[in-house]
């Protein structure tokens, strides 16, 4: 083989030559105890391997350059690595990871294992092969597996496990790599695979395929390894064990086992497949969602003084990773790292001013905001930029929405999931709080809906004084105090706090000072309890607003007419006026828009509420069940009214109310007892729906069998399946807990 131009980010094994001397300087550099077949493996994948290298010395002689070689120490012993860069489909998940060891009959077990689990090859040392076998091993693992099947199963097997087990990760790891490459290096070992059972031969004789192998397994870095070669749609097991034709753009069903070759046909195609896609704007081709891992740096383990202990040596460096890792950030203060880290990354793309970051940061004070009132209270510069916060972390703009997901390491925006908008909101949550006296739990802000936020958050931007203004009489006004400030502000002077599970052992002061059990429910039930009644609400959050201008005072309590009475607000007051099952909130349609002679009644009845001081004279609209026809809003009457409705509100004497300009009398609303049995019918639905699914993928695995076909949900139908599934099953489990919280129970287990 020789070297060629490569137009394109995929690098092709350099020429023969270049290898051979890379592996020669390593063999020569002191303290160097790889086998030269792991060596020569490596270096098919090396890319520019002569910036490892040194200077020839006076004899010609070249070795290691003393700057890529580290010393790895561990409590088990210490290791020589050589830091190289290598094309990103390089390296082997390791089925010894320690991650997935119960995935495995351990040998410590004198039971049989193939009864449930597959079990492991022995690791030994790989042994010189010297006449006088008196030298020490080589610093690389040897084992015997009974056949190649086995070997690629095996190796298969411990990278789906690395899937199963992917849910625990913060973040999309798969496309973080994509996005941004890989930034810390994994670390190899080398290993030689002997097979027991020796290949069938062809109709020439020749063995099928050979009967030794040689990979470099991931010690650190497998789920970063898997994640790249899945980038590439490769396997492990391919690379370790051969891939076949079809993944090189040839024809026929060969495997091919030599990397030289392979590797070769692997980057021409993906080199011509990003020419092509760049030409044609295709972002989503395997090339161009590749180009960031085309190249990676990696750590090769080439020595160590005590080989025979070098399986341990490197689980042991692998295993302080895992039990000992980097002490972790409090919620709040990691949900403020994380919100400043998105907030410097758009000043450093040029998309946020520098001393807008620094407030928003909460590096710099409120006041300096250029768009800041010079009259502006203290709630309402709070408000300023909390709301200025919530603007850039949910943000509509598709560069930046780009950007924040490149820095967190997000789904795309049409599969962001509730755990990414949570943490999106934590961080709002925490950096807001700085304006604050003391902070809060910033799960107290985990009230956004996937579908509503995936776009980015849509809000008015009015001013918090005019919303406070309009908030009795202006629907969208009352919505955004509730939806965007109304946790906040109760969880700042400590009335409502986020749904911390089991409530044994939690009280809070009741009225007369005696401790009570707290009432368990989530923010969004507070929420929709403001939305129930909106009277007291925008009495509430006016008060709030007044205490935070006061010093930070305690509020006082508001009647059901809205008026101030004397006691200090508290969380059982609260759970008393605005009880968990408040209601439930109603779908929001705008209001219409009244007729001439409704409107002219209002003005002209004198005894009739004035429109501008009427408080929340319609409820939200509903839907007609089953029919999604919208129904006119129902008329509410204020505390103080009479028997009769006023005049301007358009109801009439008769045998139902009307607004005015529309027949006939209004549906009645469901019942209770309608609102239980529908409840219990879905969740039945529901039921039924998942023994349909279950009973789909019996039959869907009954017919891989029959056809011989092991995994058929490898594509990416089952890729969406799995997501599905991974999504849905956080909803059952919060559905479970609100039926249980309502005080549903099932019977004895198995009735």
């Amino acid at each position: 083989m020789s070297d060629h131009q490569t137009d394109g980010p995929f690098r092709p094994p350099v020429s023969i030559e270049r290898q051979n001397t890379w592996v020669d300087a390593a063999l020569a550099t002191p303290h160097v105890k790889s086998p030269r077949a792991a060596l020569q493996n490596a270096a098919a994948f090396l890319v520019d391997p002569e910036r490892t290298l040194s200077e020839p010395d006076a004899h010609g002689v070249r070795t290691l350059r003393e700057g890529s070689l580290r010393t790895v120490r561990t409590d088990a012993g210490e290791m020589l690595v050589v830091e190289v860069q290598m094309h990103g489909v390089a390296g082997v998940v390791w089925e010894h990871n320690e991650r997935i060891s119960s995935l495995w009959h351990s040998t410590a077990d004198p039971a049989v294992g193939g009864r449930t689990k597959r079990s492991l090859t022995r690791v030994h040392p790989w042994p010189r092969e010297s006449p006088d076998g008196g030298e020490q091993p080589y610093a690389a693992l040897l084992s015997h597996p009974p056949n190649r099947q086995w070997l690629a199963s095996n190796t298969e097997e411990a990278s789906d496990e690395l899937d199963r087990r992917d849910g625990l990760r913060s973040y999309d790891l798969k496309e973080d790599l994509v996005l941004n490459g890989q930034q810390e290096p994994g670390m190899y070992i080398p290993q030689r695979f002997c097979l027991v059972e020796q290949p069938q031969p062809n109709s020439d004789g020749v063995p099928v395929h050979p009967t030794e192998y040689v990979g470099w397994m991931a010690v650190r870095g497998n789920n970063r390894t898997k994640r790249r070669q899945d980038i590439f749609g490769l396997t492990s097991a391919e690379v370790l064990t051969g891939v076949p034709a079809s993944k090189l753009g040839l024809p026929g069903d060969e495997v091919f086992f030599d990397p030289q070759f392979w590797l070769e046909k692997l980057s021409d195609r993906l080199n011509q497949e990003w020419a092509e896609a760049r030409l044609a704007g295709d972002d989503e081709a395997t090339a161009i969602r590749a180009t960031n891992v085309a190249v990676v740096t990696a750590h090769l383990v080439v020595g160590t003084p005590t080989p025979e202990r070098l399986y341990r040596i490197v689980q042991m460096s692998n295993r302080r990773d895992h039990v000992h890792p980097p002490l972790e950030f409090v919620p709040n203060d990691r949900g403020r790292a994380l919100g400043r880290s998105v907030l410097g990354m758009y000043v450093a793309r040029g998309v946020l001013d520098e001393k807008e970051s620094q407030v928003l940061s909460g590096l710099a004070p409120v006041s300096e905001l250029s768009i800041a009132a010079a009259d502006a209270t203290v709630s309402e510069l709070r408000d300023l930029r909390s709301m200025m916060i919530l603007r850039e972390l949910f943000p509509t703009d598709p560069h930046k929405k780009l950007l924040i997901r490149r820095a967190l390491s997000e789904s795309p925006p049409s599969q962001l999931s509730s755990p990414e908008i949570n943490r999106r909101a934590r961080a709002w949550s925490a950096l807001t709080s700085e304006s604050y006296p003391a902070p809060w739990n910033p799960r107290i802000a985990e009230v956004f809906n996937a579908g509503s936020v995936r776009a980015g958050l849509h809000f008015s931007g009015r001013p918090l004084r005019e919303l406070l203004n309009a908030a009795d009489k202006d629907d969208d006004a009352f919505e955004e105090l509730v939806a965007y400030r109304a946790a906040h502000w109760l969880a700042a002077f400590d009335i409502i706090d986020a749904d911390r599970g089991s409530l044994a052992g939690q009280k809070t002061d009741d009225d007369d000072g005696a401790k009570a059990a707290r009432v368990r429910r989530t923010v969004k039930n507070h929420l929709n309890a403001l939305r129930s009644n909106r009277v007291m609400a925008v009495a509430v959050l006016r008060e709030l607003a007044r205490a935070m201008d006061e010093g930070d005072r305690r509020p006082v309590r508001v009647s059901r007419s809205g008026a101030l009475l004397i006691e200090e607000m508290s969380t059982a007051w609260f759970d008393r006026e605005f009880p968990k099952d408040s209601g439930k909130r109603r779908p929001k349609v705008p209001a219409p828009r009244p007729s001439g002679s409704a409107s002219d009644a209002a003005r002209n009845d004198p005894g009739g509420a004035e429109p501008s001081t009427q408080l929340f004279t319609q409820h939200a609209w509903r839907e007609q069940p089953g029919t999604g026809a919208a129904l006119s809003p129902l008329p509410v009457l204020s505390p103080s009214a009479g028997e009769s409705a006023s005049p301007a509100m358009g109801v009439s004497a008769g045998t139902g109310a009307t607004v005015s300009g529309a027949a006939g009398p209004w549906p009645a609303a469901p019942t209770f007892e309608e609102q239980v049995e529908a409840a219990a019918d879905l969740t039945r639905q529901l039921l039924e729906l998942a023994e349909r699914v279950e009973a789909s993928l019996t039959e869907v695995s009954a017919a891989a069998a029959k056809a011989g076909i092991d995994r058929p949900l490898a594509g990416e139908a089952g890729a969406e399946a799995a997501r599905n599934l991974a999504r849905t099953l956080p909803s059952v489990r919060t559905m479970r807990d609100i039926v249980e919280d309502l005080g549903g129970r099932t019977g004895p287990y198995g009735s």
